[in-house]
């Protein structure tokens, strides 16, 4: 009697973790995860603290700050809601601080009013944190979904929906605003020629300039 076997089809696993607590960014420590977000609510004092502040940030800043103190409050604009996003900062900061166990943490704040870098790429870093506060979070493309060797020089010159980087459309994704975003760099132990695959969102013109949250640890 001959049987008939059914092919295996084999579940892609996805390089993209969200999780719904804190404790779930440990996931980004898995050899397979790249980038890993936990959704949060939008803060409406911080929101209209950027409103009005964020036209007067410049371009925002960068300094190098202790995890148990966060970032001065006098680098922001003195505005109401201020303590609103101090406080923010100093949460996340924290949270960065004893997810990577180091003591001390670059910050920037970047101000943004187009794309600052609008190619899907790697960085060459660690684990770094991103969280947008105002405007397009930033957008990711799945390893399944990608040719890697299409990335920089590869792209001979095209832009990303023509080079042949993105297999499928829906395998570009998209953190959400004030989510805390982690990414995973090539010079992450273990993940040479990997790294989250991701690049900066178009800024409408409405919603400029975006205000994104950028730390990476600092190793003494």
């Amino acid at each position: 009697m001959t049987e008939l076997l059914a092919p295996l089809t084999l579940e892609r696993v996805s390089d993209i973790a969200e999780v719904a607590s804190l404790t779930g960014l440990v996931r980004i420590f898995e050899p397979d995860i790249q980038l890993c977000h936990l959704p949060r609510s939008s803060d409406p004092l911080i929101e209209c603290y950027l409103a009005v502040a964020a036209p007067v940030l410049g371009e925002g800043f960068r300094q190098v700050v202790d995890v148990q103190h966060g970032c001065a409050a006098n680098v922001f604009p003195d505005l109401p809601g201020r303590q609103a996003l101090v406080n923010d900062i100093a949460f996340i900061v924290a949270v960065y601080g004893d997810l990577l166990g180091c003591h001390r943490v670059a910050v920037r704040l970047e101000v943004i009013r187009r794309a600052m870098c609008p190619r899907f790429h790697v960085d060459r870093t660690g684990i770094r944190l991103l969280c947008t506060y105002r405007g397009p979070g930033t957008e990711w493309l799945e390893e399944g979904d990608a040719d890697r060797t299409r990335m920089g020089h590869g792209a001979g010159g095209m832009d990303d929906e023509h080079s042949g980087l993105i297999l499928s459309r829906a395998g570009v994704g998209q953190v959400a605003p004030f989510a805390i975003a982690l990414l995973k760099g090539e010079l992450w132990q273990g993940n040479d020629h990997r790294g989250a695959i991701h690049r900066s969102p178009a800024v409408p013109e409405q919603d400029a300039p975006r205000v994104l949250l950028a730390l990476d640890a600092v190793w003494d």
